[in-house]
């Protein structure tokens, strides 16, 4: 979760506009991928960050590349520009999506697995894992760990519920050693 009182307002102002016109979900959506195009290209990074680019084109080039985004996060991808805190874009993404997520009853889940879960079993765990954190239902992250060896780790927030073979195997050690 960021830090940035800048960010927890600007998360804070859209979120409160995309509530009142019913769009959380493609704000959302929108928003994460922003997020993971500005992360991934630095020389995007760059070019917005350099001063020989005048104010104008910038915001044009804001309206080019993500005019298929909602206008409320054009407009505040305008704003950024014009306060010069698009830095903060990554910031503000992550506190809107926990605005938003709490907002509908969800939580976010990493959950490490020998393998690629299938959506049977993203349902059956965000079933079944939701209820132990008073949500409606689990977002879930799925990274592989192939030295699991087997079982998962499913981290929501800062509880894990570790399942694997490896602590499994990790603790029959201790014990056994004394």
């Amino acid at each position: 979760m960021s830090k940035s009182a800048v960010a927890k307002r600007y998360a804070i102002a859209l979120f409160e506009l995309a509530r009142e016109n019913d769009t959380l979900v493609t704000t959302r959506d929108d928003l994460k991928e922003i997020k993971a195009a500005w992360q991934q290209d630095a020389d995007v990074q760059a070019l917005f960050a350099s001063p020989k680019l005048p104010l104008a084109k910038k915001k044009e080039l804001i309206r080019t590349v993500f005019g298929s985004a909602s206008p409320a996060v054009v407009n505040m991808l305008q704003l950024l520009v014009e306060k010069k805190r698009l830095n903060e874009l990554p910031a503000i993404v992550e506190e809107f999506s926990a605005l938003s997520n709490d907002a509908q009853g969800i939580a976010e889940a990493t959950v490490y697995s020998t393998r690629a879960l299938t959506d049977e079993e993203r349902a059956h765990i965000s079933s079944a894992f939701a209820q132990e954190v008073g949500k409606g239902s689990l977002h879930i992250h799925n990274v592989i760990d192939p030295s699991l060896i087997g079982g998962l780790r499913i981290q929501i927030g800062n509880r894990i519920y570790d399942n694997t073979l490896s602590s499994k195997l990790t603790r029959l050690k201790r014990n056994l050693i004394g």
